[in-house]
């Protein structure tokens, strides 16, 4: 018997998810039967199984998969000199993220924070996806600390400011981005990008004697 190569393996592993993804984020993790996923991808029982126990184990591969990658872009980021300021490095990663999928082309990046979101509601129910969201999130995190303390050292962020929390707000708008498409349709992720922008450019209010002084 012929061996099976591992691209060969890679490929299959990636078809399952790619289906996997698109069920669970049409119809929600509850209301999606692993004969959804069968008939999604087209392959038999046996053939899914060898990979994946079942649908916990496949939306654990889902979510893992998309923390690592997003991981991995901050990292490349952070190794950059000097860095990337914030709303570029938020818009790579925003978009790297929602191209994870080759195969879920247009749809993939309609249905994509669908998913996202389903799965932050999953993790309140499941202990087991807590600790992958959770031990993912902490990954993410770390990078980002140590971006913003670059961005302080080099004069480019104010430094009297945690870089945690400045860090935690990144990603929370993030986040927050992901759910407005779920909620209210995709947008291009440069609308996160220049209202980042915005924000950043805000500065201390000139009272209106300094005003006049400049203006003389």
């Amino acid at each position: 018997m012929a061996r099976v190569s591992q691209e060969h393996l890679d490929a299959r592993r990636r078809q399952i998810l790619d289906g996997a993804a698109l069920c669970f984020a049409r119809n929600g993790f509850h209301a999606t039967s692993m004969q959804d996923v069968l008939k999604e991808v087209d392959l038999s029982a046996g053939a899914v199984y060898r990979y994946f126990s079942g649908k916990e184990e496949l939306i654990a591969a889902i979510v893992t998969e998309v923390l690592q990658e997003v991981g991995n872009a901050f990292e490349t980021a952070g190794e950059q000199n000097p860095p990337p300021p914030p709303d570029v490095i938020v818009g790579e990663v925003m978009g790297r993220m929602m191209g994870l999928r080759p195969g879920l082309t247009h749809e993939g990046a309609a249905i994509y924070p669908r998913l996202i979101v389903q799965v932050w509601g999953e993790t309140l129910r499941d202990p087991e996806l807590s600790k992958v969201l959770n031990s993912g999130y902490a990954k993410i995190r770390e990078p980002w600390v140590l971006l913003v303390e670059r961005y302080q050292e080099a004069g480019m962020m104010r430094a009297d400011v945690s870089a945690e929390s400045v860090a935690r707000t990144m990603i929370a708008a993030a986040q927050g981005f992901v759910a407005q498409m779920a909620l209210f349709g995709v947008a291009p992720v440069e609308v996160l990008q220049d209202g980042l922008r915005g924000l950043m450019s805000m500065g201390a209010p000139v009272r209106s004697d300094e005003s006049g002084s400049q203006a003389g």
